[in-house]
């Protein structure tokens, strides 16, 4: 069983949040805090080591694809790496990073190009980045899906078709929970 992020790098992450008004950002679901909290929740009950648990309380602290809103621009990378450690902090650049249209398609290949939307620059992450970011953009959707029976039914299969494609990325207990959260929602 993976261990829980150090209580001290939770804490100085929730406080950063709050300090910087991610409990008054409205999020699908509450607040962008609450969300990230629950993402965070998720991933440790997948048992995701604590670098991935830290990474999804932090997920939208640059925005992302989905979600324009950021707490910080990516050029105080260190500001954030100073408070989660720097693979946690890596993790969330990637995610933050992600041009969703040109990465998702090829994410499950070995050499699948990634484009930083930031930069636009294509690179490769290494098979274990391939699997943080499925399961942290799985318990980011998961959530909101969960959550929002609107959301659930007008995106439900789309998300259930990308994550059969992360299949070979995510873990046992990410995919058991997609088949749960989305399963009922397939195409017929």
């Amino acid at each position: 069983m993976s261990a829980s992020p150090p209580p001290d790098a939770t804490d100085r992450a929730a406080a950063l949040l709050h300090r910087l008004g991610a409990a008054e950002i409205a999020h699908p679901g509450g607040t962008l805090v609450a969300h990230l909290q629950r993402v965070r929740g998720r991933l440790a009950a997948w048992d995701a080591r604590p670098a991935l648990q830290l990474a999804g309380l932090c997920h939208a602290f640059y925005g992302t694809d989905g979600f324009p809103t950021a707490l910080l621009p990516p050029d105080r990378r260190s500001d954030l790496a100073a408070v989660i450690g720097a693979e946690a902090e890596a993790i969330v650049y990637l995610y933050a990073s992600c041009d969703r249209q040109a990465t998702y398609p090829t994410l499950a290949d070995t050499d699948g190009p990634f484009r930083d939307r930031f930069t636009g620059r294509l690179h490769t992450p290494d098979p274990r980045h391939r699997r943080d970011f499925a399961e942290l953009s799985t318990a980011n959707e998961l959530d909101l899906a969960r959550l929002a029976p609107a959301f659930r039914e007008k995106w439900g299969p789309q998300l259930l078709t990308l994550f059969a494609r992360f299949r070979p990325l995510l873990s046992e207990p990410a995919w058991s929970d997609c088949e749960a959260v989305l399963g009922g929602t397939r195409q017929g």
